[in-house]
């Protein structure tokens, strides 16, 4: 952890709302005047498509389980951790972009499912903001989270997550629902073993319940809209919280535990604007 370059970290599975959360931190960043060297998870994958789909398809044929993104062979865990050190002792590093579609494709002159070069962070950043898979596994060797300074867990309930990710890669990267299923089950264990517990190391935790019925994610017709959802907000440490403001800010909310806030799905932004704000602020001496 750094003070001087502070790390922030949003961390969630495929299809868990990583992306929307991130776009109220850019609000937050832009309205504070912050320069944040935004990283994506994805760039952090070992393989492009093509690779990964080889690889699935020989362990596959040989009887065995395919790799998956969620796990540590199919990502460069040692250069994600490599990142967060150096940007926390110095404030650079690099990056690079994982292309999912052909809008980005054609705009980078690549193929779709590869990657853009390595490219330096850009200089002079208040702060480095990551966006992904594994901004707090801790696993064989590897302790990502100790360098992160506010890690921030998305995670909807496993059916809803599944609804958004079928959703997103059939209407927008063009899968699948049947290739949208066998992603799912191969990426089980490693769900299990390396997503899920980095929920455990969050600071705070966002967990969206929706109050519909999601009992078949695979034959549901749209993702449930915010006004359907609930969210639950959970703090490590709830000391210096202030729950009564935040009650009487966020209408409809309540405590259902000592550390726990639970606010209307419609409510999520400005609880994120409320709650993250004093954060950043914090970490990036502007308090």
């Amino acid at each position: 952890m750094s003070a001087q370059h502070p790390i922030i970290a949003v961390t969630g599975s495929s299809g868990s709302g990583t992306s929307t959360v991130g776009k109220s931190f850019d609000w937050i960043f832009r309205r504070e005047k912050l320069k944040a060297a935004k990283v994506e998870g994805d760039a952090f994958h070992r393989y492009d498509r093509a690779e990964m789909r080889r690889f699935i398809d020989d362990a596959e044929r040989a009887g065995r389980r395919g790799p998956s993104h969620f796990g540590l062979e199919a990502n460069h865990m040692d250069r994600l951790e490599a990142l967060f050190a150096g940007y926390g002792q110095h404030g650079t590093g690099a990056r690079r972009r994982y292309l999912h579609d052909e809008a980005d494709a054609q705009k980078a002159g690549l193929p779709p499912g590869s990657f853009t070069p390595w490219e330096p962070l850009p200089e002079d950043t208040d702060l480095l903001f990551y966006e992904g898979l594994h901004g707090g596994v801790v696993v064989d060797g590897i302790d990502i989270a100790r360098h992160v300074d506010l890690l921030v867990g998305v995670v909807p309930i496993i059916n809803l997550e599944w609804i958004q990710k079928l959703h997103r890669d059939t209407n927008v990267r063009g899968y699948s629902t049947e290739a949208v299923q066998d992603t799912i089950l191969r990426r089980m264990d490693d769900y299990v073993k390396v997503i899920v517990p980095q929920f455990s190391r969050t600071h705070i935790n966002f967990q969206r319940v929706p109050v519909v019925d999601t009992s078949n994610p695979f034959i549901a017709r749209e993702v449930p809209s915010a006004d359907e959802t609930m969210v639950v907000i959970r703090f490590r440490d709830p000391r210096g919280v202030d729950f009564p403001y935040l009650l009487n800010m966020l209408h409809g909310s309540f405590m259902s535990r000592i550390n726990t806030l639970v606010v209307p799905g419609g409510k999520l932004d400005i609880a994120l604007q409320l709650i993250m704000t004093p954060h950043i602020l914090r970490l990036t001496g502007r308090d």
